[in-house]
């Protein structure tokens, strides 16, 4: 099969979907490799790490499309990529598009098959192209809630951790997923006070034996939340429904209860956002405050840290991006139902049903 690797357009992103190591493989299982020109200069790869393991590089995004059967990316593309995708072309990627019905349109009208990263599943019924990037962004989000909450920032003024004879911040972490045990991982360390909200007693008692009197839990009422919002310094949104958007559980008027210059961190903005207040931000312009509360919105925050995140995102899409070029899409998704799960748009329809719910279009499996 002939593969495209684009370089990443979204502002910021400095991942790239296949890396040297991972382009190895696809050139020693007998595919063709092309990679636009500087795709991967934002992780420290230069055009000749590429050509050196089987590659071609060719000098435009326009080019890479044209050569290739299947493009391999990070982020959701763009409207100028949605425009060079055609119905013989299969996209791997992050897609995303509970939250975003002009992508998915736009999709749509391409006839491409679209198989989305985060809504491939595994035989434990999470989600393993999902899990690194997770990992990265709930570690991330104590990393940039600590920074905002210095005064410097516009923050409260806070050290996370506290020293001796001063109190440590109060953590709300909602959603104990993934990210949510990421996040309590990273807040624990700093020594903050932590507490995890969620709906699964089942995930709670897990939460509780893995850290011990390290943090609290609470089930997430609608209640609870409320009181943890109003206590807390740093609240991080890290709730996730596979394939829909985000639920909004921190509302306009929770906010107005919160103390001033306390930092929000919504790693739910791919899906919409967690917090009514919500809205996608860039590593450009990364926050902005509403009824005196720091908001951080990033919508690609791995980014930031684009080494880590593209060995670790590789790590999990290669064996994927390998079933599909060797057998084709439509042969590898019916030999597996956990990639085929991914399939979120093909031949002009929505084929996955919390997708289709989402953006109110019809669904057709």
């Amino acid at each position: 099969m002939k593969i495209g690797v684009p370089k990443e357009i979204k502002v910021h992103e400095y991942r790239v979907g296949l890396t040297p190591p991972s382009v190895a493989e696809l050139v020693a299982a007998g595919h063709e490799v092309f990679v636009e020109t500087g795709a991967g200069l934002g992780i420290d790869f230069d055009d000749s790490a590429y050509t050196a393991v089987g590659a071609k590089t060719l000098g435009t995004a326009a080019e890479v499309f044209a050569a290739a059967d299947m493009i391999v990316k990070v982020k959701e593309p763009q409207p100028q990529e949605i425009a060079l995708l055609e119905p013989r072309h299969t996209l791997f990627t992050y897609l995303h598009l509970a939250a975003d019905k002009p992508q998915a349109l736009g999709l749509m009208a391409s006839g491409a098959t679209c198989i989305a990263y985060e809504t491939v599943t595994s035989h434990n019924r999470s989600l393993p192209l999902l899990k690194p990037m997770s990992e990265v962004a709930g570690r991330m989000s104590v990393q940039v809630g600590a920074h905002y909450l210095e005064k410097e920032q516009g923050g409260r003024g806070i050290l996370l951790g506290g020293v001796p004879g001063v109190a440590p911040a109060r953590v709300a972490i909602l959603g104990g997923g993934v990210s949510g045990l990421n996040a309590a991982q990273m807040a624990v360390g700093l020594r903050a006070d932590v507490t995890i909200y969620d709906i699964s007693n089942d995930r709670l008692a897990e939460l509780d034996t893995h850290f011990g009197n390290s943090i609290k839990t609470a089930y997430a009422s609608k209640s609870a939340i409320a009181a943890a919002v109003a206590n807390a310094h740093l609240v991080i949104g890290a709730v996730l429904v596979p394939g829909a958007a985000a639920p909004k559980l921190v509302t306009r008027e929770m906010l107005k209860t919160m103390k001033r210059g306390a930092v929000l961190v919504d790693i739910a903005i791919d899906q919409g956002g967690c917090f009514e207040t919500s809205r996608p931000t860039t590593h450009a312009d990364p926050v902005y405050v509403e009824e005196g509360i720091i908001h951080y919105c990033v919508a690609n925050m791995p980014g930031a840290v684009a080494r880590t995140s593209a060995f670790a995102l590789n790590n999990a899409t290669l064996p994927f991006a390998l079933k599909l070029a060797n057998l084709g899409a439509e042969a590898a998704m019916a030999a597996d139902p956990h990639l085929a799960a991914g399939l979120n748009v093909s031949g002009g329809k929505i084929r996955h049903q919390a997708v289709a719910e989402a953006l109110d279009l019809p669904f057709e499996g």
